[in-house]
């Protein structure tokens, strides 16, 4: 198979032909992998290669409705038994799992063939993808560029036609921000769809979730089916959806009322031309007989962000302390990054009163999105307050750490929106900027409603499709081998 069929496909096609036996596992993943060596020396998305244990799988029979296909995960809280797992960073190095995440078993059963873990930014911690671990992650779009983050390895991937779909997760936007910044869909499901185990069942008290980010709708819906569900332990799963997702996609949906959401309340300033995007946007959701009109939820930014503050804090100088407890060391040095260690700092300071306040701010905002929400079906917004941002802006190791954080606050004020409340929410790659870099999309749902999110995605990509939008300059580099 050349790279440019293959890159014309998207992982359930890639499946039909193996089902088929138009093509074979092994061809499959051969192909991709040519097309990591071309893509990842320019991209820099691969974190670990697990070629030799990609070979072996591909040897074997496989099952699922994904069976053969290739397929990476994301070097962050995802193990695989007897290979590394980085999280990002130099302290990490020499860290073997002795356990499959649960996750990953899922992935596996669905047929997925691994072959490599993808980068990520220090213990996830911004959303671009740069760390002195791994190095600078660059933009398929434009390498000057930002792939976005924490699942920035993912999205450059991706978007690069390496895989059609890649496993990414999500603490304030980590699938959405990657996706919206390489031209991709990323949906973050509700909290308790995906698992997280087997030895935890949550992360950042809740506020993350795991997903993939793909090229197509259905493939998102489809690999949902795949992995959502209970796990052992589950403090909480949300509701079941009443058919497949994948099916829901098939399905013409409800006519929606929609808040057009085109300021964060945190009130930082929206680019004229990210604005202009999602007001192009709305128009498009009018054609298709949506009602929309301006509105936005009432919430306490400052309390939220403090709270963020106190979850982000205590959770990293956790996952710190041990890993310095099984290594015998006292103190993590240069071998964390400026911010991640600001993080730990905080989160040694930060008392069990703060973090009830968090928990408090983070349940005062769901009540008061859900009550917002009874008067709208989804919430429309940019994904990014700017344009896709060059390297080096907010990455983890500034000289100005209060620089930093004006830099990144101005930069990603909606998602975490999602996050704080369980929400679902997506990026839908509908626009692109003066420069040619996308533009991501948001529309958020009510918890427990990506089964509406998935049919409105697939009617939006019915209607401006974007399967054929490709960063020329890898197509070209790819092609030319």
């Amino acid at each position: 198979m050349t790279f440019d069929e293959y890159s014309d496909l998207d992982a359930t096609a890639l499946a039909a032909l193996v089902a088929a036996r138009a093509v074979t596992p092994a061809e499959l993943l051969d192909t991709a992998i040519a097309a990591t060596e071309a893509a990842n020396p320019a991209l820099n998305f691969i974190a670990q290669p697990l070629h030799n244990r990609a070979r072996r799988r591909a040897a074997q029979p496989f099952a699922g409705p994904f069976g053969g296909v290739p397929f990476l995960v994301k070097d962050l809280h995802l193990h695989i038994a007897g290979e590394r797992s980085g999280e990002g960073s130099r302290l990490w190095d020499g860290y073997v799992a002795d356990h499959d995440s649960t996750l990953f078993e899922r992935f596996e059963a669905a047929g997925f063939n691994t072959f490599g873990k993808t980068t990520t930014p220090e213990f996830g911690l911004t959303v671009t993808t740069e760390s002195r671990a791994y190095g600078l992650t660059r933009n398929p779009w434009n390498p000057d560029r930002s792939a976005g983050g924490s699942s920035g390895g993912a999205a450059a991937a991706v978007a690069a036609r390496v895989v059609p779909a890649a496993h990414a997760s999500d603490g304030g936007g980590s699938i959405r921000c990657p996706a919206a910044a390489c031209g991709l869909f990323g949906l973050k499901p509700s909290r308790g769809r995906v698992p997280v185990g087997p030895r935890a069942t949550e992360g950042w008290f809740g506020l993350t979730v795991n997903h993939v980010v793909t090229r197509s709708v259905r493939d998102s819906a489809a690999i949902l089916d795949c992995i959502h569900g209970a796990e052992a332990g589950s403090r909480y799963v949300a509701p079941p959806p009443p058919r497949p997702f994948l099916a829901m996609t098939e399905r013409p949906g409800p006519r929606l009322r929609v808040a057009l959401m085109l300021e964060p309340i945190t009130g930082v300033p929206v680019d004229p031309q990210v604005a202009a995007a999602t007001r192009d946007a709305a128009r498009l959701l009018e054609t298709l007989g949506h009602h929309v009109e301006e509105a936005s939820p009432s919430l306490d930014a400052a309390a939220l962000n403090a709270g963020m503050t106190a979850t982000v804090g205590a959770s990293t100088a956790h996952e710190v302390a041990r890993r310095l407890q099984e290594l015998g060391r006292d103190d993590a040095g240069d071998d964390i990054e400026p911010v991640p260690q600001m993080w730990v700092h905080i989160g040694k300071r930060t008392t069990a009163v703060e973090l009830a306040a968090a928990n408090f701010a983070f349940q005062t905002a769901a009540i008061a999105l859900a009550t917002f929400m009874e008067r709208f079906d989804v919430i429309l917004s940019p994904v990014f307050a700017q344009p896709v941002i060059g390297l080096g802006r907010i990455d983890l190791s500034p000289t100005d750490i209060a620089r930093w954080t004006a830099a990144i606050t101005g930069y990603s004020p909606f998602t975490a929106l999602a996050n704080w409340t369980g929400v679902p929410a997506m990026s839908l790659p509908l626009a692109h900027d003066a420069d040619g870099l996308p533009i991501g999309i948001m529309v958020t749902g009510r918890y427990g409603a990506e089964p509406l999110l998935f049919q409105l995605a697939a009617e939006v990509e019915a209607a401006a499709p974007w399967a054929g939008r490709r960063p020329a300059r890898v197509a070209l580099r790819q092609t030319n081998g």
